[in-house]
């Protein structure tokens, strides 16, 4: 009997945040057991019980350690056999690439056993700015996987890099990352 890849899908407050209900509809499509954890920003833009209703689970959101029973969820969720950060905004980039691990989505990710895959989204003058160039260079150099960004029309209204990839990108990137 073959086991059925649990995923954790972390959303990061980003306007795409609104992409990642349709990114998980199209992980469970493909069998996967997805799981949600959101920043507290994130859910100011979609809310948890979306992801509760897509996925049958509950959803983490804010710090770790906002109440004794959920004081090791981030444990539980980094032993999943996929970890993705979509959309991951500037912010959360630099906490991972620095370490830190102040909410759910950032102590998961420093804690998680398996493969992360990080799906940046952000303006433009972040993307390129030096320090977010830095952090990519961070974390793609501890193996963790991090996919472009597109060019596109940003919710600014400019014309730019920084949009989030193709969710289908993002799936075939856990495919991957599952039969290696």
């Amino acid at each position: 009997m073959n086991k059925i890849p649990r995923v954790v899908l972390g959303v990061t407050g980003s306007i795409a945040a609104y992409k990642a209900a349709e990114l998980v509809r199209l992980m469970t499509a493909k069998k996967w057991d997805v799981w949600v954890m959101m920043t507290e920003a994130a859910t100011r833009y979609v809310g948890p019980l979306t992801f509760h209703a897509l996925t049958r689970h509950p959803v983490s959101a804010g710090r770790c350690e906002a109440a004794p029973s959920e004081a090791f969820q981030h444990l539980d969720l980094s032993s999943a056999d996929a970890v993705v950060i979509a959309p991951c905004t500037a912010n959360v980039l630099a906490k991972i690439a620095c370490g830190l691990a102040d909410d759910i989505v950032t102590a998961t990710v420093l804690a998680a056993a398996g493969p992360v895959i990080v799906a940046p989204a952000m303006n433009e003058r972040m993307w390129q700015n030096p320090a977010t160039q830095a952090n990519v260079q961070t974390l793609k150099s501890r193996g963790l996987h991090v996919l472009d960004v597109e060019r596109g029309e940003l919710a600014c209204g400019v014309l730019g890099a920084g949009r989030l990839c193709a969710l289908e990108l993002i799936v075939e990137a856990v495919e991957k990352v599952l039969r290696a």
